[in-house]
């Protein structure tokens, strides 16, 4: 399951390549395409930073963080050979996504964004919101449907 998982992880960060290739082609000389007028919007942002731009220009550690928790992930998918779908999903989102990231970190500098709503202020892109959506299904896992919690307050008792 884990080569499965890998190969997934990989898929979804080619989609977000193809995407980002898109944009940078067609997105990045016009700027800004309305696609639901006062709601959603195509935007060409070059991100420096993380989350809301913030710790702008601090590439490095964005890329050895990002490497960091693939690994991590990675590791731990063939150590644990979780079954569960909701785990595998969510590392399936979290390494592509990261994966997809890195790749324009390392290689432009910047993570290329691109998706704009009226609602939610910061410009994102796939890769970003497969991580969100990752990260989200990470956590009900650990928290609904596995031991995670339990290990914890057992380590607890014990002392």
């Amino acid at each position: 399951m884990p080569y499965i998982v890998l190969g997934c992880s990989v898929l979804v960060a080619a989609i977000d390549y193809i995407i980002k290739i898109l944009v940078i082609n067609n997105l990045k000389p016009i700027s800004e395409v309305t696609v639901i007028p006062g709601l959603f919007y195509l935007r060409y942002v070059e991100n420096r930073g993380a989350a809301f731009g913030m710790l702008s220009d601090a590439r490095w550690i964005f890329i050895v963080f990002t490497i960091v928790i693939i690994i991590a992930l990675i590791y731990y998918l063939f150590k644990k050979r979780v079954k569960s779908k909701l785990f595998n999903i969510s590392a399936i989102l979290i390494i592509g996504g990261g994966i997809g990231n890195l790749i324009d970190r390392i290689f432009y500098g910047y993570v290329v964004d691109y998706l704009s709503v009226s609602f939610f202020p910061p410009v994102c892109n796939f890769a970003d919101y497969c991580i969100t959506v990752g990260a989200g299904l990470m956590v009900i896992f650990l928290i609904f449907f596995s031991d995670f919690l339990n290990k914890k307050d057992k380590n607890n008792a014990k002392l």
